[in-house]
């Protein structure tokens, strides 16, 4: 299981032993060279201006980078399409899906049976780790919304639940990308391919077939059967938090946290994307307004500290809200 630690030292040594050159050459294969960086660029907290620098500060040039870059700029790009659209992305953005027969998710999808061997292995952990390689992301996607026929939503809210490194732009427009929805064409994959990527050897599957008939495949019987997704929320017993209302309180609105913006000062921050209190990094709500006080559609939500996970109840944030905020205690700063 991959391990993602908690502290800033840490992921900077993370960046400064990463080899970009690498990761350009093996990126897709499962055992791939990749960074492992998302959860801590999801949660803002480092940035791609910063991970770029630490690169070129060890004397990479910008062809041996430009793999690597191009990658982040698709994560870009996508929360810029998040920023223009709001929650315009949870919607089929250029073109209906096609060929949609199921909504929710296949149950063979949730209890990793598929029978594509390299697939369900990675699913089995799944909801544990918290993490998939990008190309497992996308045979998921592939097989869910262009074999089985099933509309990308209920899938993409379902992995993006789960995901350690989950980001709402990332997570919905790579979806839509697949279904076809937010490109000019469904992406398949057929078990040759799964199998040069995943270095598996598996044959007779429900994919085990050429790209020419892979578009015309009855859906599989293995998963035409589909569940509904029904996350999961731990009991919170609420207290009333403490709150040093002599410190000031930053409000900064629609970017996400950003550690450098902080460091030196001492306060309690809000982030309309993402949220600090003391040094506690909060986790996207699945959705939520893109407004600056915003009211996210589920109930709790998950910290990450430097050794622990916590769950914290949206009381509890309420609570927060209303003493610093709407009670006018602490100093309100806008940047």
């Amino acid at each position: 299981m991959i391990d993602f630690p908690r502290s800033l030292a840490a992921v900077h040594h993370r960046i400064d032993t990463f080899d970009p050159i690498h990761y350009a050459r093996t990126r897709n294969f499962i055992d791939g060279g990749v960074s492992y960086l998302s959860p801590y660029l999801s949660r803002g907290f480092i940035t791609i201006t910063e991970i770029y620098r630490r690169l070129k500060n060890r004397g990479f040039s910008f062809s041996e980078l430009d793999k690597f870059i191009q990658e982040l700029a698709w994560r870009e790009y996508y929360t810029k399409t998040w920023f223009r659209l709001g929650d315009g992305i949870f919607q089929d953005i250029r073109h209906p899906q096609e060929g949609v027969l199921h909504y929710g998710i296949p149950a063979a999808l949730v209890h990793a049976q598929t029978g594509i061997q390299a697939v369900d292995s990675e699913l089995a952990y799944f909801a544990q780790s918290g993490y998939l390689h990008n190309h497992i992301r996308m045979y998921i996607a592939s097989l869910t919304c262009n074999v089985a026929h099933y509309h990308w939503s209920a899938p993409a809210t379902w992995m993006y639940y789960h995901l350690l490194d989950g980001d709402l732009a990332s997570n919905a427009l790579s979806w839509q990308w697949c279904a076809a929805t937010f490109s000019n064409k469904p992406y398949y994959a057929n078990q040759e391919n799964v199998n040069h990527f995943t270095r598996s050897e598996q044959r007779n599957t429900v994919i085990d077939c050429s790209y020419e008939d892979l578009p015309q495949l009855p859906v599989p019987d293995i998963l035409k059967n589909g569940v509904d997704f029904k996350p999961q929320m731990p009991h919170i017993p609420f207290q009333i938090p403490h709150i040093n209302t002599a410190l000031p309180t930053f409000v900064i609105p629609i970017i996400p946290l950003i550690p450098i913006f902080i460091r030196g000062r001492r306060g309690i921050g809000f982030w309309s994307w993402s949220l600090l209190i003391s040094g506690v990094f909060l986790c996207h709500p699945i959705r939520y307004n893109l407004s600056w006080i915003w009211l996210p559609r589920f109930q709790t939500y998950r910290f990450i500290m430097e050794n622990m996970q916590i769950w914290v109840s949206r009381e509890y944030l309420e609570t927060i809200l209303s003493m610093l905020i709407f009670e006018g205690k602490g100093k309100l700063i806008l940047f």
